[in-house]
């Protein structure tokens, strides 16, 4: 099972992130994840190595 760890706070909002499906912007301009919990990372690997302020840490448990 993998975990997102994101850091909402640091979040710059350019939505580098947002090519992956799991994650979407919120009213606020900041991004946020779907879905925290999954059995395959799939494009979130991306989405964490693509975030310019690498706020995005893919964890497996």
């Amino acid at each position: 099972m993998y975990k997102i760890d994101f850091n909402r706070e640091e979040c710059l909002g350019c939505g580098a992130c947002t090519m992956c499906n799991n994650w979407e912007f919120s009213a606020d301009g900041k991004v946020s994840p779907v879905q925290n919990e999954f059995e395959e990372p799939g494009c979130n690997i991306e989405a964490s190595e693509i975030c310019p302020a690498q706020v995005i840490k893919i964890i497996n448990n």
